[in-house]
């Protein structure tokens, strides 16, 4: 029988098992009560409570407004609806860069103030001093290289990452760093997917991919473009499973229309 199917809560040392074992890891954002459930419902092995809420949920251009009180309010939401999968929530932008005690402590209000099961941090060798500090107080750390949202001013493009040696082999470098340092899996984003699959072979860790191939450990995508609720973003990674874009605007338009000629509420609908 397959792990993810026999397990009733996904831990790190279940994602691990599947690593081994070659079974796909499937991870999903949420960042509402509502939606955690379903997904969990539904059998995802992790939710993460990603700082993309910033741009679906807050209708901000970056991820970098979206405060760690947002964060901390989106997981506790999530954590509710959640009974199965890890959840793992984004440390974000100013909460842990440049400052290790800092990231420790927002770490910490994560943790005690939602009740998720691991944080993720964006970065290679420079967040290492963080990451270590972290983990010493016995909290769960996934990593992110690649494409990071969080530096896009740096970039100043969203476009792949790592096509050119000398990024490709700090990106490797960086994802054998965090391996080593302790982390549990590593999200990779937008990177060739030739890259991304010599990474995942070469560390014991799981890596989850985001526009970076089939060959790695597993995949994430953001809830709100994989059901087609947000249309504005289609880069080619992306695989729309719905339009509920356009169902959600159709079953408004019909209920306005029903409200307008008094076919809502009729007779067995009202006291």
């Amino acid at each position: 029988m397959p792990l993810h199917s026999n397990v009733k809560r996904v831990t790190t040392h279940v994602l691990h098992a599947m690593k081994l074992k070659g079974e796909k890891i499937a991870m999903l954002t949420a960042y509402d009560y509502s939606f955690a459930r379903l997904l969990d419902q539904a059998g995802v092995d992790i939710i993460l409570v990603g700082d993309s809420a910033s741009n679906v949920m807050a209708g901000f251009e970056t991820t970098l407004p979206i405060t760690l009180d947002n964060m901390i309010y989106h997981a506790a939401s999530v954590v509710r609806g959640t009974s199965r999968a890890l959840v793992v929530v984004d440390l974000p932008f100013g909460t842990y860069q440049g400052n290790s005690k800092e990231a420790l402590a927002s770490a910490i209000r994560i943790m005690k103030e939602t009740g998720a099961s691991a944080i993720k941090l964006e970065g290679g060798v420079e967040i290492k001093e963080s990451v270590e500090r972290i983990l010493s107080a016995g909290i769960p750390v996934m990593g992110h290289l690649g494409l990071t949202p969080q530096a896009i001013h740096k970039f100043g493009t969203y476009v792949v990452r790592a096509t050119d040696k000398k990024e490709a082999d700090k990106l490797k470098s960086d994802a054998q760093e965090l391996a080593k340092t302790g982390c549990f899996a590593i999200v990779l984003e937008k990177i060739p997917a030739k890259l991304a699959g010599e990474v995942s072979g070469s560390i014991h860790i799981p890596t989850i991919g985001i526009g970076a191939g089939a060959e790695v450990d597993g995949q994430v995508l953001v809830l709100h473009d994989m059901l087609g609720i947000t249309q504005e973003f289609s880069p080619r990674f992306l695989r729309r499973y719905h339009n509920l874009q356009a169902e959600i605007k159709g079953a408004v338009q019909n209920y306005i229309a029903d409200v307008r000629s008094v076919k809502f509420p009729n007779e067995n609908e009202q006291y």
